[in-house]
């Protein structure tokens, strides 16, 4: 199995180096590291290019850069990293064993890093609600095998809930995700911006919003 370590960027030359570095031991045994930068004018694409095999500028918007990111790979496993995500040290492994016991896709369990201490419950209700309903999100860095994503037709080219969207899709053409125990090290900037139950109460409404039909344009629109 060789992995493709997909990750969108756009203005993270604040945690993107972390990210890469816990990446370079996969690179060293084969596995390979794409950036695909939204158009940053800070230092994120220079670190790329230092620390990936491929680090190269698309149209912005996650969907679209994971897109162009699947189309640039060259593994046959598909790995969907945020910047600001630390995959674990035995991650290949992992999703290796989970592949090999007959999934086609599936996600990692997420910790949240941050301040405030009720990040550890958000992080433990992520987790199962994740494993009730089979929907993955995009900071528990979801993998595809490459001819699944291919059959789902990719991410829908959406600014927002594109996450969603591909889980609904592969539940459809591929049944439910595995849930990988191994754990995820996601940053809770974002709680630690906005407060922690400011944002809980912002992305409950936002994900109910978009189960109810919601335009994801509009949903993004207010989501920034």
């Amino acid at each position: 199995m060789r992995l493709s370590i997909i990750v969108p960027a756009l203005e993270e030359s604040a945690c993107i180096t972390a990210t890469l570095a816990a990446l370079q031991p996969l690179r060293a045994h084969g596995h390979e590291v794409i950036v695909v930068d939204g158009g940053s004018r800070d230092a994120t694409l220079l670190i790329a290019r230092l620390l990936a095999d491929r680090a190269f500028v698309a149209a912005p918007g996650r969907a679209a850069q994971m897109n162009a990111g699947a189309r640039a790979a060259a593994g046959d496993v598909l790995l969907f990293l945020h910047a600001d995500s630390l995959l674990p040290a035995d991650a290949a492994g992992a999703i290796e064993r989970a592949l090999a016991g007959g999934a086609v896709w599936g996600r990692f369990d997420i910790n949240l890093g941050g301040r405030a201490r009720v990040l550890k419950l958000v992080a433990a209700m992520m987790n199962l609600r994740s494993r009730l309903t089979g929907i993955a999100t995009g900071d528990q860095g979801i993998f595809v095998a490459r001819a699944a994503f291919e059959t789902a037709g990719g991410f829908a080219p959406i600014p927002l809930m594109e996450d969603i969207a591909l889980s609904r899709t592969m539940k459809r053409v591929a049944g439910r995700p595995a849930c990988l125990a191994t754990r995820i090290e996601t940053s809770g900037r974002r709680w630690d911006a906005q407060g922690p139950w400011r944002t809980i109460f912002r992305m409950w409404g936002l994900r109910l919003a978009y189960a109810l039909g919601a335009d994801p344009v509009r949903l993004a629109r207010h989501y920034r």
